[in-house]
């Protein structure tokens, strides 16, 4: 069967200019997309989650329209806080850093993410980096200190400085550098660093040599480096929260249209997760982690909440809302069940059925920037008239709506685990998770780092996991219900 031709009708909404129009890729038919990705430092929660199921919907609906794309996500494996929240745990901080970088693989496998095309980490391109700062400074936009390593862009050299969040330069507020050793350095309070001389009290191995010394990256400048190298000086859409737009992209636009490049044709910024109108993070103390939630909903129930808001606006966290997703949910899943006992599952799903049609209003919502809450009314009203023709016992056409709904649903991520005959795989998932911590949980014990294995049993227990030690390794189960959750357990001392 030939493959469809990618559609011409999806429009999305550029930050930059902030219009919304259609999409016109760099390689006619092919689409590269590159990701803001985890800074491993701590264990994920759903704020972190929201970004990337949001880009994996609209990478598969790309790929269900017939376009070809490449996806790349990349890692921040060094950066402060990891060499801190290390030097607190008494790890290696490259050990830190994979330690939850395994846990954010294991989360976006459980919610769905498509693995990308690419997972670059910063530290693994840091030849690309300083090529880049090499054709900055020759372009008179940075500038090395002397007697440092240290490298800086300078703003006022870029006069389009601050266009993607409509700022002036003189409105801007000088770059956060707390550092005492760092006064003085700067041309202008307002320059970002692109790179960081070594320092005495931070480990040797967190560093690498350039021409002008042993450092380590500047946030901005990894993702410009990473960015072109996989997907070329121009390509089509720059995803990430909208707590990215600054200083983080701004600086990556200045500094890759200082050097020459197009770089993004299309910025997204989708928004964020809130609790009770905060946004969700750990400094607020108001995180919620996905192993906890997935000990209380299942995957496609998370998922589907995720997905429930458009992209741009807030998305507002409560235990209702989760009541509320998993009701919806549940009633795509039971349509899909019943329509298999009727017509079975190889007219649903099987290789010789036909394939699934979206619904004009869903194709029409997801064309117009990814309008998820009117395509899930769209696959709903399928569903509707589904349970209809059901009830009259009209086999083709529950055959046709279930194709159909189940189509949709994997456009968004949320058809049931193992297929329309609902199979469920969440036990699955959860095992992937569980198995994450305990490795990490095992790891601690072989450092002797007891405070952090007690931390990784208090955090499964809090879930509702009990860990038993056995002479075969750990093994875990789900607490009966009567047990009382965030009790406390023994400790691994």
């Amino acid at each position: 069967m030939p493959e469809p031709a990618p559609s011409p009708g999806l429009r999305l909404h550029d930050s930059l200019s902030r219009t919304t129009a259609p999409l016109d890729p760099v390689v006619p038919g092919h689409v590269g997309i590159y990701v803001c990705g985890a800074t491993p430092q701590t264990s994920p929660h759903i704020g972190h989650l929201r970004a990337q199921v949001v880009y994996d919907v609209l990478r598969r609906w790309l790929l269900h329209e017939g376009y070809q794309v490449t996806l790349v996500r990349n890692v921040t494996d060094v950066d402060d806080k990891i060499l801190t929240k290390a030097a607190e745990a008494g790890r290696p901080w490259w050990a830190h850093a994979y330690r939850y970088e395994r846990e954010f693989t294991a989360a976006y496998d459980a919610l769905r993410v498509l693995p990308p095309t690419y997972e670059p980490r910063a530290t693994g391109h840091v030849t690309e980096m300083v090529e880049l700062m090499q054709r900055l400074i020759g372009a008179g936009h940075a500038y090395h200190v002397p007697g440092t390593a240290d490298v800086y862009f300078d703003v006022r050299s870029f006069a389009d400085y601050g266009r993607l969040t409509r700022q002036g330069l003189d409105e801007l507020e000088p770059a956060d550098d707390t550092d005492p050793e760092l006064a003085g350095r700067k041309r202008d309070p307002r320059d970002f660093a692109l790179w960081k001389s070594a320092k005495d009290s931070e480990p040797a191995t967190a560093s690498w040599p350039t021409p002008w010394g042993r450092g380590r990256p500047g946030w901005h400048l990894e993702c410009s480096a990473m960015a072109t190298r996989y997907l070329g000086a121009e390509f089509d859409v720059h995803g990430g929260g909208l707590d990215l737009r600054f200083p983080h992209h701004e600086n990556e636009i200045a500094q890759s249209n200082a050097a020459g490049d197009p770089f993004a044709r299309v910025w997204l910024h989708s928004a964020l997760l809130t609790t009770a109108g905060e946004k969700m993070s750990k400094s607020l103390g108001n995180s919620l982690g996905v192993a906890h939630l997935l000990g209380q909903v299942r995957p496609e129930v998370l998922r589907y909440y995720l997905v429930s808001a458009h992209y741009r606006s807030n998305l507002e966290f409560s235990p209702t809302s989760l009541t509320e997703a998993a009701a919806a949910w549940e009633r795509i899943e039971g349509f899909l069940r019943r329509a298999v006992e009727l017509v079975g599952d190889e007219q649903v799903d099987g290789p010789d059925a036909p394939a699934g049609e979206v619904a004009a209003g869903f194709r029409a919502a997801m064309d117009d920037d990814l309008a998820v809450p009117s395509a899930l009314a769209a696959l709903h009203g399928v569903v509707r008239d589904g349970n209809a023709a059901l009830a009259a016992g009209e086999r083709d056409a529950v055959g046709s709506a279930a194709r159909s709904v189940l189509s949709m649903a994997r456009v968004l991520g949320v058809e049931p685990a193992g297929g329309p005959a609902g199979a469920d795989r969440s036990a699955q998932a959860l095992e992937q998770l569980v198995r994450a911590e305990l490795g990490a949980r095992a790891a601690a014990r072989a450092a002797r780092d007891w405070a952090s294995a007690d931390a990784v049993r208090d955090r499964l227990a809090t879930a509702g996991v009990v860990i038993e030690d056995t002479a075969d390794g750990a093994r875990w189960s789900l607490a009966e219900p009567s047990t009382t959750r965030g009790s406390t357990t023994q400790g691994d001392s």
